[in-house]
């Protein structure tokens, strides 16, 4: 847990200086984003992405309706299954194409559905895949759903983006009307006796503000347009939530098997080095002293002695690992009794608040107090801090801890750092750790866990 502070601090660490604007680029921008909408690159990709939606979303769902009704047709022989997962395997490879269509022009990352899961070789295994995957039908379902939603977007974005900037630029098809088409202007009406036309310098005015507001508010509209094909994309081409969870289960349960292992390394080598070769020492002294007992009583004395002192080391060192390991304090008394045992040995002041109605599992428990000693390890060892508190309390279902100091700051949680196997640690019990802690200080930790109650 050194490296948060000891190369948290300081360069290098992707963090804004102090008094420099984190984001310099966005603040070059002296016009509001409301008229830099019509002339930005965004708006251009977004409605590209709804004309190309028209043509893309015929052709999905004539495939998919001729390949379904085909199937169906079919399915009184056995030709009618080929041809539905076919029809599916299909609508996956559309569902493929559209989500990279989305990723280039609305920036939308999505990321693949489940693979097939195949548990033997051959065609017919690959077929009874198809069929039973989610994301099959799910593909399915965007083709048959996406084509309305893309008339409806199509027509829409294309009118008003088209009458925006008609009536906007209706100065100049003015001056073109009369001059080279013989027209009095923009006919608004006419029949047999009447003709009303928009030809005197206030209407024209009035005419191209309409058209201002159409085409500032068309980058908004075709936006908002995009948000819903943004919720299809993700929802019915991208992975199930349940297949999301299994995947972050699998990940945190990697996770959790891998600190367990560490932790049984670093207990056999802290036994190893330490208590065991203490006690090795002291067998091997107590055996020359008990040689040297009849010969030389005064330097058998001096031995024992110094036998005794190893024996008072190794049995500090025992009850170090021990701690370590689940203290008993925790087990006994609580968090309140073992975080305020924890800060007392911290090279700084520490003011502990637990606000604790009730214990949660020892679980979580432990975990919370192993999560506030190893920061309050990093305060006596990196933050140059001359004060710190620790809070915890309760939230509904969660378990919040937070860790403040005033030391010189910096800590974040890159990869390969101490926070950062903190954060995977919490990760593994559907925990969250937030660090803020901008250079120069000060440092705020916090902590989320899940609450369980025995």
């Amino acid at each position: 847990m050194a490296t948060e502070y000891g190369q948290g601090y300081g360069h290098g660490l992707g963090l804004p200086e102090r008094g420099l604007p984190e984001h310099d680029g966005e603040r070059r921008h002296r016009l509001p984003a409301g008229l830099r909408a019509p002339f930005e690159a965004r708006s251009w990709r977004e409605f590209g992405y709804v004309l190309l939606s028209l043509p893309i979303s015929i052709l999905l769902f004539v495939y998919a309706i001729t390949m379904v009704s085909l199937g169906a047709g079919l399915l009184v022989t056995f030709l009618g299954i080929p041809v539905l997962a076919a029809g599916l395997a299909g609508c996956r490879g559309f569902g493929a194409l559209e989500r990279v269509r989305a990723r280039a022009l609305l920036d939308l990352e999505v990321a693949d559905p489940e693979p097939l899961r195949m548990r033997r070789r051959g065609f017919m295994a690959w077929m009874g895949a198809v069929l039973k995957s989610g994301a099959s039908w799910r593909s399915l379902l965007y083709a048959v759903l996406h084509f309305p939603w893309a008339v409806f977007s199509f027509v829409v974005a294309l009118n008003v983006w088209v009458y925006g900037w008609a009536l906007l630029t209706y100065p100049l098809w003015f001056w073109v009307f009369p001059m080279w088409a013989g027209q009095d202007g923009l006919q608004v009406f006419g029949d047999e006796t009447h003709q009303i036309y928009l030809d005197n310098p206030f209407e024209i005015t009035v005419t191209a503000l309409v058209g201002l507001l159409f085409t500032l508010a068309t980058p908004w509209i075709v936006r908002a347009l995009t948000t819903v094909d943004r919720l299809m994309v993700h929802g019915l081409l991208g992975p199930s939530r349940l297949v999301t969870r299994v995947v972050e289960l699998e990940s945190d349960r990697g996770v959790v098997v891998d600190t367990a292992a560490a932790d049984l390394r670093r207990i056999e080598r802290d036994l190893h080095d330490g208590a065991q070769a203490r006690l090795v020492a002291l067998a091997m002294d107590l055996g020359l002293a008990k040689e040297k007992l009849a010969e030389d009583p005064q330097a058998a004395a001096r031995m024992v002695d110094e036998a005794h002192g190893e024996v008072k080391t190794a049995l500090q060192e025992l009850r170090d690992l021990a701690r370590g390991i689940h203290p008993a304090v925790l087990t006994d008394r609580g968090l309140d009794a073992a975080l305020s045992a924890v800060a007392s040995r911290c090279t700084v002041p520490v003011e502990v608040q637990v606000d604790l109605a009730e214990r949660p599992v020892p679980a979580i428990e432990g975990i919370a107090y192993f999560t506030v000693s190893e920061l309050l390890q990093n305060i006596s060892k990196h933050a140059r801090a001359t004060w710190a508190a620790v809070d915890v309390w309760r939230v509904e279902n969660r378990l919040m801890l937070q860790v403040v100091d005033n030391g010189i700051g910096g800590a974040a949680t890159s990869d390969g750092s101490g926070l950062s196997g903190l954060a995977e640690r919490l990760d593994a019990v559907d925990g969250i750790l937030v660090v803020d802690s901008p250079v120069g200080g000060p440092t705020r930790v916090t902590a989320e866990l899940p609450w369980r109650t025995v």
